[in-house]
Order: structure tokens, then sequence, then C-alpha cells
């Protein structure tokens, strides 16, 4: 499994997204020091019930639980835009 589709399915098994969508951004950071080791630039846009009535910052923290193996090795980078049902 590649890490795009990893990060998807640990996300869906925590948040049963009503949308989700993650990006591999990953080309448009060759070269940048920070992803030498190989780890990648992702974007996340997930829309789930867990997220409503949470500030942004609890938000992040949960996705940030949620993705805890993967950061470091395999993810350098991570923009996340996030929202309850209600919020789309």
């Amino acid at each position: 499994m590649d890490r795009r589709a990893q990060i998807e399915a640990r996300l869906r098994a925590a948040f049963a997204p009503v949308a989700l969508d993650v990006v591999d951004e990953s080309a448009k950071h060759r070269g940048h020091a920070g992803a030498a080791g190989g780890a990648g630039h992702f974007r996340v846009r997930l829309v789930s019930d867990r997220f409503r009535g949470r500030t942004r910052l609890e938000r992040h923290r949960l996705v940030h639980e949620a993705l805890a193996a993967e950061l470091g090795p395999e993810i350098h980078a991570l923009a996340l835009e996030l929202a309850s049902p209600d919020e789309r």
C-alpha cells in the first residue's frame, strides 16, 4: 500500500468521514531539504462528525493522533482542512 492510501485508510478508520480527499503534493517539493529523507508532503480535506463542536486545534490534534505512526518517517508536511458536516 502506498503512503497516500495508507494515510487514507487510517483516517477512514479513525473518523468515518463524510468526505475525504488525501493529495500527495510531494512532487511539488522535490529537492526540499526537509523532505530529503523521503518523507512526503500531503494535503488532507476531511469532513467528519467527530469534528462537531471541536476547536480547530482539537481537530488537528485528533488527526495527528490518528497518523502518529506516519508523522516523521512517512509524512514531512501535512496541510489540513477539517470540518464537521454542518460546516461544508
